[in-house]
């Protein structure tokens, strides 16, 4: 098993997430309001509410393929593992719309290192590297949110401040592993 990650305890906290970034202290005030729910609009339902990798929904919703832009990035350990976290969005390749945030928090050592080293450089969304890669991969979705724009990620997804966005946490479990945790929002 990968250190920090349990098959019984496969929970992404969202505040986890956010605090690799945003400041909890402020109530995570500049990423903005989360809200857990069961039931989401069309067609962001259709968009989250599914076991998929997020880079093949979003290509087929808009129809093209889909670059990635890590905004900010950092590297720690700590007695669960060997983080790497990063901060991005992913636009459309022809019209460069953004479609999606997320932040993503993996466990370096539950990766090979071909595959690591390949999301280290920041040039391919994670999805489409552990699909090129065949890597074994589960994805388990744990939450929908609904969440009301703070001026960071309103900014990010080219939204308003106070804009009603949808989102996700899930984990991925890679080789039977539990290894990365996502949050994942849908541009308006």
């Amino acid at each position: 098993m990968v250190a920090g990650l349990s098959k019984d305890d496969a929970d992404v906290k969202i505040e986890t997430l956010l605090s690799e970034f945003y400041d909890p202290a402020s109530g995570f005030e500049p990423f903005g309001q989360c809200v857990s729910v069961v039931d989401l609009p069309s067609p962001y339902n259709e968009l989250l509410n599914h076991h998929a990798h997020m880079t093949v929904t979003v290509e087929s919703h808009h129809g093209d393929r889909v670059d990635v832009v890590v905004h900010r990035h950092h590297r720690h350990q700590d007695s669960l593992g060997d983080w790497y976290v990063r901060e991005i969005t992913l636009k459309t390749h022809s019209a460069g719309k953004v479609v999606q945030y997320g932040i993503v928090r993996l466990n370096v050592n539950s990766l090979d290192r071909d595959v690591w080293q390949q999301i280290e450089s920041r040039e391919t969304p994670l999805g489409r590297v552990l699909i090129e890669h065949n890597v074994l991969r589960v994805v388990q979705l744990c939450e929908l949110w609904k969440i009301t724009a703070g001026p960071a990620l309103a900014a990010l997804l080219d939204s308003e401040p106070g804009d009603t966005l949808y989102g996700r946490t899930a984990l991925i479990y890679c080789d039977g592993e539990p290894a990365i945790e996502l949050l994942e929002v849908v541009a308006k």
